[in-house]
């Protein structure tokens, strides 16, 4: 996401560190590259005007023109500024003073409102929260199923229901009687898709609203429809009183412009963003995290709370205990592989390394996204003693698993080279280097124990101290 924004954002700065000294022109130079780069983001016209209007104004004034580092004076004004256009924080979740919270999801049908609603279940079930689905779309042919199926691949509850509820309203008050009867203190109400000109849609709205009395109204938006999503959030919001924004499919869209536009617009922050069509896709919207990476900064907080949150501590824990005692095996390797995708793709995790230092050659790398199951694949199709010991890999070996994975042994030959090396990586950095930290460290110790016999031995050789005084015992050696 964001990134033909954040490739001429860095451009802009990058020619402007270039100059020897800012002025006045070479500032609205910048100014004027970043209008033309918000508006082929998609950026709508009146949040970029008000936009470099605002940055202009600082950064004419004489602390920057002045300052020993003009040009970082200047990013940080328009850091700032992009911080204050899509909001100054982390938007939480309301919660109702008497549980059942009420949720309720609208937008335009095709937005990811469904999705989006499984996504958001299952990450409330990570925050030790209880929640319950009901799809009120009586609309749409097989939407509540679509729920349905969704509930079950993530296990989370949901509301299919009862004889005589047949209205959208009756089936959300059905859901909440039945969240309060089960003690669950979150209903997610996911409704149907509705053009904001449909008076009648738009009606059974308002009445969901008076009679459930949400704590949220979410607007679902399509990222990629662009200013289309924009105008839609404000229609919505002047009918309902939106409370928050969702996001969603920002990954497939390079441009971003939505969610720089729809805030000021609706004045309803995002609270959170759509980066894949796997359950676990859905982000808390971090505004100061996302305008580090479009300035090419990263957003390594992020990349370590997916971790931190996929990765089984205990597994970890036993994984490093393999490692310092050089255990690690291809079985130990395809567990990394697994836990690794877990997290999600290795393209939006490299796009959230920083774009300059020694991160640069990796965030540039192709990524062939079949690679780690053709990986994973190689490694099946070999037997346990194998994957414990790749020495007893021998041609005829090789070739029995390149045809088992659908592969070739220069392939097989690859996957066993690549562990190799991790190996050896992982042996290192426990160690403390390639030769290992143990066997360096004794031989630090056999070459002092060897250094104090030299001495000795010289303090020894030498001419004894007047009085008769043994050298060595003056020095205490």
């Amino acid at each position: 996401m964001f990134e033909s924004l954040s490739e001429r954002l860095q451009r802009t700065f990058k020619h402007l560190r270039g100059q020897g000294k800012l002025s006045e022109q070479n500032i609205q130079d910048g100014l004027r590259e970043i209008r033309v780069a918000m508006l082929e983001a998609d950026v709508s016209f009146p949040v970029v005007k008000q936009f470099i209007a605002s940055v202009r104004k600082k950064a004419l004034g004489q602390k920057v023109l002045t300052s020993f580092s003009p040009t970082e004076q200047l990013f940080k004004i328009v850091r700032d500024e992009l911080v204050a256009v899509l909001g100054t924080g982390a938007a939480r979740l309301r919660r109702a003073s008497r549980p059942p919270s009420v949720v309720l999801m609208v937008g335009l049908q095709g937005s990811g409102k469904t999705t989006s609603t499984g996504k958001l279940a299952l990450w409330l079930s990570k925050q030790r929260r209880t929640p319950l689905m009901v799809s009120v779309d009586v609309h749409r042919p097989a939407a509540r199923e679509q729920l349905a199926i969704i509930a079950g691949q993530i296990g989370q509850p949901v509301y299919r229901g009862t004889e005589g509820e047949s209205t959208p309203l009756q089936l959300a008050l059905g859901a909440l009687r039945d969240a309060r009867q089960t003690g669950r203190d979150t209903v997610l109400v996911d409704t149907a898709g509705r053009l904001h000109l449909d008076d009648q849609l738009m009606g059974e709205l308002e009445e969901l609203k008076a009679k459930l009395a949400p704590v949220e109204i979410l607007f679902v938006a399509d990222a990629m429809t662009g200013q289309d999503a924009v105008r839609s959030a404000a229609e919505f919001h002047d009918r309902l009183a939106v409370t928050g924004v969702v996001l969603t499919k920002l990954d497939g869209d390079a441009r971003g412009g939505a969610a720089l536009s729809i805030r000021r617009a609706t004045g309803c922050p995002i609270k959170f963003i759509g980066t894949g069509e796997k359950p676990r896709a859905l982000e808390v919207f971090h505004p100061d995290r996302i305008v580090s990476r479009l300035l090419g900064m990263g957003d390594m907080l992020t990349l370590i709370e997916k971790f931190e949150r996929e990765v089984d501590e205990k597994q970890a824990r036993e994984m490093e205990r393999r490692m310092r005692t050089d255990q690690f095996t291809m079985e130990d390797f395809r567990k990394q592989i697994r836990q690794v995708t877990k997290v999600g793709s290795l393209r939006s995790m490299l796009d959230m390394l920083p774009s300059g230092g020694p991160f640069q050659q990796l965030r540039n790398a192709e990524i062939d996204p079949k690679e780690i199951s053709r990986t994973e694949a190689i490694i099946n199709s070999m037997t346990a003693k194998e994957r414990s010991n790749v020495d007893l890999l021998n041609g005829s070996r090789r070739r029995r698993i390149a045809a088992g994975s659908g592969t070739t042994v220069q392939q097989v030959n690859q996957v066993v080279k690549k562990f190799r090396m991790t190996r050896d990586m992982l042996r290192g950095a426990v160690h403390g280097g390639p030769g290992g930290f143990s066997r360096r460290k004794g031989s630090n110790r056999k070459r002092a124990k060897r250094r104090r016999k030299s001495r000795r031995r010289r303090f020894r050789a030498r001419p004894a101290a007047p009085g008769g005084m043994d050298l060595g015992k003056l020095l205490g050696r």
